[in-house]
């Protein structure tokens, strides 16, 4: 199968003794691209530098909600000279986030359009991270959405069809009706290994319902491990656990799943 990871961070130290194995683990399985976010200003480097060693690794730069007290006065100027580097095809990982709430809401937002304005005269999709406070506060997501509906007025991030691609909501933990508002944006859905979880119910509906042309596959690793491996380290070579259950829940084959992931992959990350 071709596959892709579409969210992996290997920059990070736990794969700091085994990178070389990591990979070689994923090119076996059929993985051939694998695109690595960058956290904050900080770690860009170290992300781009993977990819200076990896040939099938890209990627995005950026600053997390939860690394938004390190947004500084140079960080725009920073991250404008990181995007002309070569192997980077996105700005991210970028969003909002109420649950971990390590900095204001506001200061949030306002990194948050800074970056996206950024991607938006450089003509790169986004890499959007959302987490609410909890099941009955839905707020972020709404923020989230409502800040990105006015982005999207000004983007120049438009196909050839004349139809928005501006990025995707990475790990997607929202509900149908959330999914179907990111979508009428012009948005991808990317879905994890949570999908494999005997209780992510919704989530499993969130990708019945998702035309298979915005659907993304991720690690996010090293987090959300699929079964049955879950409560250890992920890693790109475990899509392919993503892809048996996309395969299931939607009655598609793993090679059609696989295929048309990449696929979706490469049209809005630009790589070949």
């Amino acid at each position: 199968m071709r596959l892709t990871d579409t969210h992996c961070h290997l920059n990070f130290e736990t794969y700091q003794d085994d990178l070389p194995e990591v990979i070689a683990r994923a090119k076996e399985v059929g993985v051939q691209r694998i695109l690595v976010p960058a956290i904050d200003i900080n770690s860009c480097p170290d992300v781009l530098q993977i990819t200076k060693e990896n040939k099938i690794v890209y990627a995005a730069v950026g600053v997390h909600p939860n690394s938004a007290q390190t947004w500084g006065k140079e960080s725009a100027d920073d991250l404008r000279k990181f995007v002309t580097q070569p192997k980077v095809l996105a700005i991210g990982e970028i969003g909002l986030d109420y649950y971990r709430n390590r900095a204001p809401k506001d200061l949030q937002i306002k990194i948050l359009r800074e970056q996206l304005d950024i991607a938006g005269t450089a003509g790169l999709p986004v890499i959007l991270h959302v987490r609410n406070k909890s099941e009955d506060d839905r707020s972020c997501i709404d923020d989230l959405l409502s800040v990105l509906e006015d982005w999207l007025k000004g983007s120049s991030l438009v196909k050839k069809d004349g139809k928005y691609s501006p990025g995707v909501l990475h790990s997607f933990s929202g509900n149908v009706q959330e999914s179907k508002r990111s979508l009428e944006l012009g948005f991808h859905i990317g879905i994890t290994g949570a999908v494999t979880f005997k209780t992510a119910e919704i989530m499993r509906a969130v990708v019945s319902k998702t035309p298979e042309d915005r659907l993304l596959i991720e690690t996010d690793g090293p987090f959300i491990t699929p079964h049955p491996y879950r409560g250890k380290r992920n890693e790109p070579a475990h899509v392919r656990y993503i892809v048996d259950k996309i395969s299931a829940v939607t009655s598609r084959t793993p090679e059609d799943v696989a295929a048309q992931t990449s696929n979706n992959a490469a049209n809005l990350f630009g790589w070949e």
